[in-house]
């Protein structure tokens, strides 16, 4: 069964609509399948359709037609389209004729599934044949008269939810019936608002889910009902129902009719993700907005680029991608920032606000941010707020206030940052939303490269940074989504990400790469027809009687069963003959051989083409009456006495059975000639026949074998002797002679046996013409052909980080090279090579140098002239659009008359952009180009459009007066002064500055010019140095000025003649005089401070005070006072105060104080819970909050419990407690923490705890 959530592989690319049409007319259905050729059946009833004169079906390349004739009442019913896994669904409904045009409801009743009866219906879901698809695109309703009889004999569903409409404020019931007949237990349904938003959750005051049970039909109804329907439902919702081994679904809409209504949902519903509200009404509201997921992190964006005004002047259709591609971690901030245009533009206007807080910010994490209001009351007082809990400054949160500006920073954004924001002023409010962009996802484990077979399982793993992180799968760059499921299986654990083809097939070979926001990881999946290689063929056999006799064949697959076939006809296995298969090595073997078993032995492997055959040879002994003294015999089919050649496999079993006779019984004697020269048979011994002697070796000594135990041995009877060699080697090979003797006389025969073997290993390959996704891949032969000729080779590669090596070849490469293709640029490979006889395939060769398939890069962009002189040439130009892997090691610069040859316009490469060649002859019309090189090459070349004249051409001066330096330019003292003013003119201008007309003197004030800017720098300003400056810039009789004024300011002298004027009860009233030196600037008032003379701390009391008189009030009578006065400028306050020389004592009246006496209370109290815990079912992955409120006093000490173990230690959890609040903040949670959470509260006076149940729901 697919897993649910998920939508199998379909053979379709266009599938058939449902449709109505009136009695007597034709009704025609098509379908195109993804390639022709494909077998596709029709069905009605669960019955096949052939052709008659009622259906008529065509097939014309990928397009397949049903034709149903003349429809009548009878025809009106459900009908089914097979190609091979893959089933779609559709109704045809028969309408009378006059009534084949309905008109349509003004407005659709609260009734069960109320699709619209003049609408066309959506596209019938695609089922698999094992299991529906758990999304599948229909929307339409079964409209079967007799719901009790399912109509799907896959699905659960007896009638499925339709589509439907309701006007604002209105109601509509959707129905969905579930055949319950074979149903052990109810079925679980559940009902959704997009992809992953469960209504339950929702029930409440517009929402509300019902369901019972007919025990007559054995029906099972569930009804989702909405009750004054809002804008914001509009959208796609789905049921899903599911049982024990079984699972459906069905997809249907809800278009809400209104003014306006769908102006405003139009293009966010197309998104098919839910919307929401943002009004503040109870639970039951269906606001979503709060369970959107977060979509993937994808490409960083440039720095340069307005995403925001990007994603406005997209299509709706766009806004997911854009939202991946450029790292909007949040689609429903993105939504809402999109309708803030809409809903500013019948906004009223604020009072409290001149500047309102942007819609919605974006941060990169780790990154500070400043939200900046206006204020029309300068001395209003503001309160932050985020997710409407007050913000306390702390050292993360900054608050400023400069005039009527109020600004929050927040530093080190983190995100948990990430969150809505609100500014308070009075009764009025402006909000945003913060998005903290997450850092990008890497690739820490890269993908390997897989060669498998057709049918076998094929699994890509992939390890990335972060737990969690979304993800793409694509293959040969077009992505792998959710809807071809059945085909791919998609899993996540933790940091590892697996993509999973149970089947492969021949087409999916190709490229496949796992993307994240950080880059990708790319492999390659070859797959290959089923091929079946003999590592070892069955050989011919020579036997005599009552020996055994051994077949053996070894293929290249262990799971490979196969026929032993005796001249054609299946071989019997008995107590004789035994067939035996362990591992990839078959076996027979035959004991006590008769003259019956000589014949032509076959193995045949079952599902492949394949034959391997050998003969079996029967040694006949004949025995002929002798006379009692016979001289001895060797009885072998050697006619000539020309020794024969026995060839052996090595490791198999070497026995030759030499008959003998002879009376008296003769002596048996084995040697071995010991020989020098070619591997080819040895020379007969000295005293063997002559025309043995025609051998190209020379035999130099024998060596004696008489062993009887062991590896070579020998074994000798009356009639026989048996030389055995257990595991043939290459050093058995040589010419054996048997020597028999007896006093009558003596024989002799020369045995000549061959060792083959695998080919030895190739020399490591070297790599040449490495290209971009390319390269030559040469060897030389074996050493050793292993005594067989050498029939190919076969060639493998592997990435050099990993330890899977992949074939690149089945059929075998006759020649010594091979150009090796399908690589990926920048990945370092490895090569090795196999050499293959007919015995088998050698060891692997070593591995060749890595090495790393590079191209060059293109050719640069956007090659322009900068400047021209009379003897050079400014260029600059933009890095090529493709580097590739190699990277980039620099440009190169030519240039050349017209008609010329290219001259290099410098030695060796740049790094840089742009380039001044010099030295060019003046009026010269020449062509530039530029080339980009890597360690691959240089790239192709970009050229001027038309040849360039050098020859300076005249420009008037201007000067480009930034527009700060228009204005008065304030600077401290002892600050440096750096005044930059760019100008323009050709060729270069002379630059003159003057003081009020007179030219610059003294060595504090410093001129730096340049060939398009002057500078004016003060190391350390003085009062002295302000004034007004000229800037002059001339060429010949043109000329251009600017003016600029310069004020040094410094803090002020303190005021003057500071004295107390009058002092009566608790008030002192002073008088001063202003400072006698201003700063250079205008005075932003006093500071007026008081001192206790017994303490002599001061305190102030006024600051920012513009008057030059006050009255200090509330003193302490019976103390004495000293009074200071500071002034201050936009430089600060003066370094000393105008202080009072004598103090003033406040008298003291006779009165006495008798405080009065009040008795103690005592307010503890036992700690109770005034808002306990409430269960909570949260989505997995998302922060989740835990609250409740205590009082008690003294103030309890809180402890959180999570299935009775505490939380303290655990970092993942974090608890805060204000003003009797408790909050249980769990951070991103998963599956693993649903349980029992208990909040204790205890303090001397007692205790008290509450508890909740969280459950955690991964989305589906």
């Amino acid at each position: 069964m697919p897993e649910p959530g998920k939508k199998p592989v379909s053979a379709f690319s266009k599938k058939p609509r449902s449709v109505e049409v009136a009695a007597g007319s034709p009704a025609v259905f098509e379908v195109e399948t993804e390639r022709a050729g494909v077998k596709v059946r029709w069905q009605r009833g669960g019955s096949d359709i052939g052709a008659s004169s009622k259906y008529g079906l065509a097939t014309e390349g990928t397009r397949h037609t049903l034709t149903v004739r003349e429809v009548g009442p009878a025809d009106q019913g459900s009908y089914a389209v097979i190609a091979g896994s893959s089933k779609v669904k559709f109704d045809l409904k028969v309408t009378e004729a006059e009534k084949a045009e309905p008109s349509l409801a003004p407005a659709p009743a609260p009734a069960e599934a109320t699709g619209t009866p003049g609408e066309t219906l959506a596209p019938a879901a695609e089922l698999g044949e094992s299991a529906p698809s758990s999304e599948g695109s229909s929307s339409a309703a079964r409209n079967d008269p007799t719901p009790g009889a399912p109509d799907d004999p896959i699905g659960l569903f007896v009638m499925r939810p339709q589509d439907g409409e309701v006007t604002v404020g209105g109601s509509i019931t959707f129905s969905a019936r579930v055949a319950g007949a074979s149903l052990l237990k109810p079925p679980v349904v559940k009902w959704f608002k997009g992809k992953w938003v469960d209504l339950s959750s929702k029930v409440g005051q517009h929402l509300q889910l019902h369901d019972s049970y007919d025990r007559a039909s054995k029906v099972y109804l569930f009804e989702l009902h909405i009750t004054d329907a809002q804008p914001a439902f509009t959208g796609g919702y789905r049921c899903e129902v599911s049982t024990k081994d079984k699972f459906d679904c069905s997809n249907f809409n809800l278009t809400v009719h209104g003014e306006g209504a769908l102006v405003t949902v139009l293009g966010l519903a197309s998104l098919g993700v839910p919307l929401h509200s943002d009004s503040h009404e109870d639970a039951g509201i269906l606001d979503f907005s709060s369970l959107l997921k977060k979509r993937d992190s994808k490409l960083e964006a440039p720095a340069e680029e307005d995403v925001w005004e990007i994603l406005r002047q997209a299509p709706p259709s766009e806004y997911e991608r854009i939202a991946f591609q450029y790292g909007v971690t949040d689609l429903r901030g993105m939504l809402k920032r999109l309708k803030g245009p809409m809903r500013r533009g019948w906004e009223k206007k604020s009072t409290a606000f001149q500047k309102k807080l942007e819609p919605a910010y974006q941060v990169s994490k780790g990154h500070k941010i400043r939200l900046t209001v206006e204020l029309a009351d300068p001395d209003a007082e503001v309160k932050w707020l985020k997710n409407g809990q007050e913000i306390q400054m702390s050292g993360r949160y900054i608050f400023e206030s400069i005039g009527a500006k109020r600004t929050l920073t927040i530093s080190q954004c983190s995100l948990a940052d990430d969150a809505a924001y609100q500014c308070v002023v009075g009764g009025e409010k402006c909000s945003t939303e913060l998005f903290v962009k997450e850092p990008p996802v890497l690739i820490t484990r890269p993908l390997e490269d897989q060669l498998v077979m057709v049918g076998q399982r094929v699994e890509f793993e992939c390890e990335v940074s972060e737990e969690g992180a979304q993800v793409k799968w694509l293959k040969d760059g077009v992505e792998l989504t959710r809807e071809e499921t059945f085909k791919y299986r998609f899993k996540k654990d933790g940091r590892r990400h697996r993509l999973i083809i149970n089947e492969a097939m021949l087409e999916d070979t190709g490229h496949y790469a796992l993307r994240t926001s950080g880059g990708q990881a790319l492999a390659e999946l070859i797959v290959q027809e089923k091929k079946l290689e003999v590592y070892q063929s069955i050989a011919d056999l020579t036997v005599g009687a009552k020996d055994q006799a051994v077949f053996k064949c070894e293929v290249s697959d262990e799971n490979v069963r196969g026929v032993w076939l005796k001249n054609g006809k299946e071989l019997v296995p008995d107590s004789r003959i035994k067939v035996s298969h362990i591992g990839r090595v078959h076996k027979l073997t035959i004991d006590d051989v008769t003259p019956a078993d000589e014949a032509d032995y076959s193995f045949v492997p079952e599902g492949f083409a394949c034959n391997l055959s050998a003969k079996l040879h029967f040694m006949e002994v004949k025995i002929d009456f002798v006379p009692r003294q016979e001289p001895p015999k060797i009885h072998l089919d050697c006619p000539g006495r020309i020794p024969d050649t026995i060839v052996v496999v090595a490791g198999n079993k070497l026995r030759l059975d030499v008959p003998i006779s002879g009376d008296p019984a003769p002596t048996v004697i084995w040697q071995k000639a010991i020989t020098q020269g070619n591997k080819s048979p040895a020379r007969p011994a000295p005293d063997a026949p002559e025309d043995a002697g025609d051998s190209d070796e020379w035999v130099f000594d024998k060596k004696l074998l008489c062993e009887t135990e062991g590896r070579v041995r020998v074994e000798t009877t009356k009639d026989r002797s048996i030389f055995t060699v257990e595991g043939a080697e290459k050093e058995d090979e040589g010419v054996y002679t048997v020597t028999v003797k007896n006093p009558v006389g003596e024989d002799r025969v020369n045995l000549t046996v061959k060792v083959i073997d695998v080919p030895d290993a190739p020399t490591a390959p070297k790599v040449s013409n490495v290209g971009e996704d390319s390269c030559t891949v040469q060897w030389e032969q074996p050493a050793y052909d292993g005594g067989q000729p050498v029939l190919g080779y076969i060639l493998e590669r592997k990435k050099k980080k990993s330890y899977r090596w992949m074939r690149l070849n089945f059929d075998l490469i006759q020649e010594l090279s091979h150009e090796a293709r399908r690589m990926i640029e920048g990945v370092v490979y490895e090569m090795r090579v196999y050499a293959v006889n007919a015995i088998g395939m050698s060891r692997p060769s070593p591995a060749s140098q890595p090495f790393m398939p590079i191209g060059p890069p293109s050719e640069p962009t956007h090659l322009a002239v900068e400047d021209v002189s009379d003897t050079t040439v400014s260029l600059k130009w933009r890095p090529p659009e493709r580097v590739g892997a190699g990277g980039l090691d620099g440009y190169s610069v030519e240039y050349c008359p017209e008609g010329s040859e290219w001259v290099a316009a410098l030695r060796g490469l740049t790094e840089h952009t742009s380039i001044l060649v010099k030295d060019l002859p003046t009026g010269a019309r020449l062509l530039f180009r530029v080339r980009a090189h890597n360690m691959a090459g240089p790239g192709a070349p970009v050229t001027t459009t038309e040849p360039v004249t050098v020859q300076e051409i005249l420009q008037r001066p201007r000067l480009q007066l930034p527009r700060h330096l228009r204005q008065t330019i304030q600077k401290k003292v002892r600050e440096p002064v750096n005044l930059l003013i760019p100008f323009q003119g050709k060729p270069r201008p002379q630059v003159t500055w003057t003081k009020e007309g007179q030219p610059l003197a003294g060595e504090e004030v410093s001129v730096r010019n340049s060939p398009t800017d002057t500078i004016l720098f003060i190391r350390a300003a003085r009062r002295a140095h302000s004034g007004t400056y000229q800037v002059t810039v001339r060429i010949e009789n043109m000329e251009d000025k600017a003016t600029l004024v310069l004020q040094v300011v410094d803090k002020p002298s303190p005021p003057q003649d500071l004295r107390v004027t009058e002092a009566w009860g608790l008030n002192v009233a002073l008088e001063w005089k202003p400072p006698q030196d201003d700063g250079n600037t205008e005075l932003w008032g006093y500071t007026v401070q008081k001192a206790d003379k017994k303490t002599m701390e001061w305190f102030t009391v006024l600051e920012h005070y513009r008057r030059t008189h006050c009255v200090v009030p509330e003193l302490i009578i019976g103390n004495g006072y000293y009074f200071r006065v500071f002034s201050q400028n936009m430089v600060g306050s003066s370094d000393t105060a105008a202080t009072t020389k004598e103090p003033v004592f406040i008298p003291r009246p006779g009165i006495t104080y008798e405080p009065p006496d009040y008795k103690a209370l005592d307010f503890s109290e036992a700690p109770s819970f005034t808002q306990p815990l409430v269960n909570r079912s949260v989505i997995a992955g998302y922060t989740t909050m835990l609250c409740c409120a205590v009082r008690g006093s003294p103030k309890p000490k809180i402890s959180w419990f999570k299935n009775g173990l505490d939380l303290g230690e655990d970092a993942r959890f974090r608890m805060f407690s204000k003003q009797g609040v408790l909050t249980l903040e769990i951070r991103k949670p998963c599956p693993f923490d649903g349980g029992i959470y208990v909040c204790r509260a205890t303090n001397l006076q007692g205790e008290a705890q509450c508890e909740c149940r969280l459950e955690v729901r991964v989305p589906q």
